[in-house]
C-alpha cells in the first residue's frame, strides 16, 4: 500500500494551479493517504464472484394497471380559468415569440 507524500500533493496542486500552504499540504497528504488506504481495503474484498450493487436493498418497480378513471369536463375546468381560447388555457406571452 503506497502512501501519499507531501511532495506528491505539492506536485498535483502545482499542476492544478492551486496554491497550498505547507500546513494544507501536510493535512491533505494525510487525508488522501487515508482515502487511498480505504480504497485498497475495499479492493482486497472485491472478487470476481462478488456481484456489483448500486443499492444495498433490491428494488422492484411496482406497476399498476393503467385504467381510465373519472375525468374532469374540459369546459367546466376552463370556465374557472381567468382566460381560455379554443379549448385551452390562455396565458400571457413571456418569451417574446409569436
Amino acid at each position: 500500500m503506497s502512501s501519499i507524500s507531501v511532495e506528491e500533493v505539492a506536485r498535483v496542486a502545482n499542476l492544478a494551479r492551486i496554491a497550498l500552504t505547507d500546513e494544507e499540504k501536510e493535512r491533505l497528504a494525510g487525508e488522501l493517504d487515508m482515502i487511498a488506504s480505504a480504497v485498497a481495503k475495499v479492493s482486497e474484498v472485491v472478487t470476481s464472484e462478488l456481484q456489483a450493487t448500486s443499492h444495498p436493498i433490491p428494488l422492484v418497480n411496482v406497476m399498476r394497471k393503467d385504467e381510465v378513471g373519472q375525468v374532469l369536463d374540459r369546459d367546466e375546468v376552463l370556465a374557472s380559468a381567468p382566460e381560455a381560447e379554443d379549448g385551452k388555457f390562455l396565458v400571457p406571452q413571456i418569451l417574446g415569440e409569436e
